[in-house]
């Protein structure tokens, strides 16, 4: 369940570029759509599960600090969420970001990546739920969006998320040893995923 929301990042071509997509967008069994701010509860709800928060980018202590950081503008516009029969069962992150590039070349690198995150409600787990929602996010990003690469990140320990990338053909790119500070006061290793578009189109 990476979820980076809160990590500084490049400035690329922003969020509003989602308001090219006809919503909500549909699956077999799940629907994603753009989150509002009155989807705090049903988010909270989720993120306060022990299992859950232990891999999140930040734990609120309380619902008041957490609808603060759920409504902020900037991180409200890149979260989407995932409902089934109209229920939120989790939510997705979409951060569109720029390509490193040399200066020369640089404006034909914005906006052409996103870094991608989720968190699912346990209680759906080993159904597919979780698959079929990133699996049509990745869709949407390369399809709709014509964005060329995506990546995504874990701590190491969460195997769930790990196996999740590789479910959906995302390259191992990166394993930090130690890397990474967890709250419970452990370094621990991490893992970087990658896809590229022509990889995902085959």
């Amino acid at each position: 369940m990476p979820d980076e929301r809160d990590t500084p990042r490049h400035d690329g071509a922003g969020t509003s570029r989602l308001d090219e997509i006809t919503w909500p967008v549909r699956t077999e069994r799940l629907s994603l759509r753009p989150a509002v701010a009155a989807d705090v509860d049903a988010t909270w709800r989720i993120r306060r599960i022990d299992s859950v928060v232990q891999w999140l980018t930040a734990a609120p202590k309380d619902r008041e600090e957490y609808r603060a950081r759920f409504e902020d503008p900037g991180r409200l516009a890149k979260t989407l969420v995932v409902e089934l029969d109209g229920e939120v069962i989790g939510d997705l992150m979409l951060a569109i970001e720029d390509a490193w590039a040399q200066a020369e070349v640089a404006d034909r690198a914005r906006g052409v990546q996103a870094e991608l995150g989720w968190c699912i409600d346990p209680a759906y787990g080993g159904r597919g739920y979780a698959t079929e929602a990133v699996r049509a996010l990745v869709r949407l990003c390369f399809e709709d969006l014509g964005l060329r690469r995506l990546t995504a990140n874990c701590f190491a320990d969460n195997v769930s998320s790990w196996r999740l990338m590789e479910r959906l053909g995302m390259r191992r790119e990166l394993h930090t040893r130690r890397e990474s500070l967890h709250r419970s006061g452990e370094w621990l290793d991490g893992l970087g995923y990658a896809l590229l578009a022509d990889e995902w189109r085959g």
